[in-house]
């Protein structure tokens, strides 16, 4: 896929997403999805597939996880979305970067606050 159509499907995702449309944000990510949420807190790590990251997404919800997206910027096999998230009351910007494969998306890295998000979930 070019560059833009990854930027759509990525605008698409975070659409659902915030739409709790957790299927229509799953779509188009590859079956073997590596999400990677970085620091110590609870939910940092290495998730792998789509039950892993649905089930992430479930524990997201239980603190009344949102995210504002404000900017998409796409290259080639990358998209960087530059977003506010707010959990629990408590917000941060935050850059996401998703890769990529074949038109779907393979791997999700995200660059956040990791010690408000220590503060949200607890710590390892």
């Amino acid at each position: 896929m070019s560059a833009s159509e990854n930027k759509a499907a990525t605008q698409a995702a975070y659409q659902a997403f915030g739409a709790g449309d957790l299927e229509g944000a799953m779509k188009d990510m590859a079956d073997d999805i590596e999400w990677t949420e970085a620091g110590n807190s609870t939910i940092s790590g290495t998730y792998r597939g789509k039950d892993e990251v649905a089930r992430l997404f479930m524990t997201l919800a239980s603190k009344s996880f949102r995210t504002e997206p404000q900017h998409f910027i796409a290259d080639g096999d990358h998209v960087v979305v530059l977003t506010r998230t707010t959990a629990d009351g408590q917000s941060a910007d935050q850059a996401d970067v998703l890769t990529f494969r074949g038109g779907k998306v393979a791997k999700f890295q995200s660059a956040t606050d990791t010690a408000l998000q220590e503060s949200i979930w607890g710590k390892k």
